[in-house]
């Protein structure tokens, strides 16, 4: 199926839930009172693990919609789930939780591409050129499916191993074609969707220590030699036996000099009460204090479906109710982010200046995609504000990589996950539009950059 049909899919189921969507996303944004918004307020974004089979429960669905701007699909892009058979793609599940964030105006982080784990039984006996083969297939039918569409993807997952070795973990990529098979992933990445952030992901690597120093080096001799990787992710899973380290803050920001992004891509910690609503201070504060902190996402929505339930790790109960660490985020996120602030989207910094460019990516009888580059001029920005006038008759159906609000039919958008840009450099969000009548093309206003 086409990019362009699979889109107009998605429009047609998501314009039903669109206006009221997108009408919501502009209350909680403008009232700053949610996590993603608050989030939102300091140019990160704020994402969970979705559960596509929990889609239906309309607590779970009700507490995704007003919270959380990104999301990560727990199992529905894994190996296992997308190829269960050689050259056979399923995106059913997957594309379930697409159209869902679509539709709501969220983000979405594609998780995993290249992992030793929920592999299906057909990949491990391959030999050396034929996994080669497979791997490379994997990444371009997977990334080719959502090409334009996710933020970030985790291409390599967890190839190192704990301890104080930091070696490579077996698998039957490295055992069978060595250290260099997470360049080729990273590369064939890259030419699989050239606009997507490219993370390597891992855990037990908050600290450092001899994982996160091999980490480090690999992705220091990355950038050495221009080998395509943009984001490092932290799972940041927390525990009284594996708490906050005391030098997190000083381990993302050594990475973040690298000139990559850092995200925290599976954040939970085990707890109750004051103890954990601090936990998850610190986290938000270390990742505030990094500018190349790109956001966080918890692993879940609601401790009764968390993978280590008995621990209640989340920032929701398992009735959906607020916990005092949820309390504890929001206020981290909202406590520096007042009008005037430096990280406001709103108070333009001193030199700081983007343009912004429209281009029609897609079109059909009834609608159209549109996209918006958003470049960063001769000094580096931590954050821009765009606006986008449409022709009366016009509608926005889904919107991505971006956080909308409205006026009329003046839709501002302000990053979610990509406000910071290097001096030069740009990034994009993208729209699905129904013409109504009208096949005029949308007005953008000036860029304002922070």
């Amino acid at each position: 199926m086409s990019m362009i049909v699979r889109r107009l899919s998605r429009a047609a189921t998501a314009g039903l839930v669109a206006a009221a969507a997108l009408t919501a996303a502009a209350h909680s944004a403008e009232a700053a009172d949610t996590l993603g918004s608050a989030a939102a307020g300091q140019g990160r974004y704020f994402g969970t693990a979705v559960a596509a089979s929990h889609l239906g429960e309309s607590d779970y669905a009700a507490t995704l919609d007003r919270e959380f701007s990104s999301v990560t699909p727990e199992n529905e892009m894994k190996w296992d789930a997308t190829e269960p058979s050689r050259g056979s793609f399923t995106f059913t599940s997957a594309d379930r939780i697409v159209d869902h964030a679509q539709s709501q105006g969220m983000d979405v982080r594609g998780h995993t591409l290249v992992w030793h784990s929920q592999l299906p039984s057909w990949v491990s006996p391959l030999g050396a050129q034929d996994l080669r083969t497979a791997m490379n297939a994997h990444i371009n039918g997977l990334m080719g499916h959502y090409k334009g569409e996710i933020h970030s993807w985790d291409v390599v997952n967890e190839a190192f191993q704990d301890g104080g070795s930091g070696a490579r973990r077996s698998s039957p990529f490295q055992d069978k074609l060595g250290d260099g098979f997470i360049e080729e992933a990273f590369r064939t990445a890259r030419a699989a969707d050239p606009a997507a952030k490219l993370c390597y992901n891992d855990y037990n690597t908050d600290g450092v220590n001899a994982k996160s120093n091999a980490v480090y080096d690999m992705v220091k001799d990355f950038k050495s030699r221009g080998v395509p990787i943009d984001c490092v992710g932290f799972q940041s899973h927390f525990n009284s036996n594996s708490p906050v380290p005391s030098d997190y803050r000083h381990n993302l920001q050594r990475f973040a000099d690298l000139g990559v992004d850092v995200q925290i891509t599976e954040l939970d910690i085990e707890g109750s009460g004051s103890a954990q609503a601090a936990d998850y201070t610190k986290v938000v504060e270390a990742c505030l204090a990094v500018s190349r902190c790109t956001g966080m996402t918890v692993w879940g929505v609601t401790d009764k479906y968390s993978w280590r339930s008995g621990g209640t790790p989340l920032l929701f109960d398992g009735d959906y109710n607020a916990k005092p660490a949820y309390g504890a985020v929001l206020s981290a996120f909202g406590g520096s982010g007042g009008p005037g602030d430096p990280g406001d989207p709103g108070d333009p910094g001193d030199g700081a200046s983007c343009t912004a460019t429209y281009t029609r990516t897609a079109d059909w009888s009834s609608g159209y995609n549109g996209q918006v580059t958003i470049t960063a001029g001769a000094e580096p920005i931590s954050s821009w504000t765009a606006t986008v006038t449409l022709p009366a008759q016009q509608s926005v159906s889904s919107l991505w990589n971006g956080t909308p609000t409205w006026s009329g039919n003046v839709m501002t958008v302000r990053p979610s996950w990509n406000g910071t840009l290097a001096a030069g450099a740009s990034t994009s969000f993208g729209f699905t539009a129904a013409k109504n009548g009208s096949d005029a093309a949308p007005t953008v206003g000036t860029c304002t950059a922070s």
